[in-house]
């Protein structure tokens, strides 16, 4: 597997995993009131439902909106997923094609951000399949792949952005996928749960044995090359 190019800003960094970790906790940042989160979500839950609504009527302007909305954070997953900018976008160009073919089909179980955002991850992973059966039948590597990162953070070290890339590549695809939509872009583990048809206990599981695994494998090894130097 190739790296992955990720479009991570590169100051960020592994945090330790808290005791609780159903709390995410941001020192130096003073609370929304209650009353302010409140109106804020069922402002967003009305206008997913109309969106939502406006979409199984056929209006493609909803479409419009909600790629407006959520393209350039779709985009960034999938390119995350897939490793390059190219088949990010024809991801999100197939998931939105998916979205209209199949609108009836949605429930309202989940918010339509969430299912749309369930489609592309389960689109990529499509992809990833294909791919790799290409490369098995043509027996040779990929030479078409553009994985020129593309960091947030321009001055971040290369090497620091490309043992990220390996590191993450090395995770298995949920805590992957996990990692991606909570650290990266920013989904709470109920709506993590709803995409990837899990529980939210399995997700934050998931989560911890991602950074788990990433401190293990970014971290230099301790006193290895003194005691080998005795």
């Amino acid at each position: 597997m190739g790296t992955m190019g990720l479009a991570l800003p590169w100051e960020h960094r592994i945090p330790p995993v808290p005791r609780d970790r159903e709390r995410r906790v941001e020192p130096f940042r003073k609370p929304a009131p209650p009353a302010e989160i409140d109106a804020a979500a069922e402002a967003a839950r009305a206008e997913d439902s109309a969106l939502a609504a406006a979409c199984q009527s056929g209006d493609l302007r909803a479409y419009e909106r909600l790629y407006v909305l959520q393209g350039a954070r779709m985009k960034n997953l999938a390119r995350n997923l897939l490793g390059n900018v190219l088949d990010a976008e024809d991801a999100v160009q197939d998931t939105f094609l998916k979205v209209q073919r199949s609108i009836s089909s949605f429930r309202g179980q989940s918010s339509f951000v969430t299912w749309t955002f369930r489609i592309l991850v389960n689109t990529c992973h499509d992809a990833r399949r294909k791919r790799t059966r290409k490369k098995e039948v043509a027996g040779e590597d990929e030479t078409g792949e553009l994985l020129r990162p593309e960091p947030r953070a321009p001055s971040a070290h290369p090497t620091l952005r490309l043992a990220l890339e390996r590191a993450l590549a090395e995770l298995t695809r949920h805590q992957r996928d996990v990692f991606l939509l909570y650290e990266v872009e920013g989904f709470h583990h109920s709506e993590i749960a709803a995409m990837l048809e899990i529980t939210e206990a399995a997700s934050k599981n998931t989560l911890f044995q991602a950074k788990k695994n990433l401190r293990g494998m970014l971290e230099a090894p301790r006193g290895g090359d003194a005691a080998g130097a005795r």
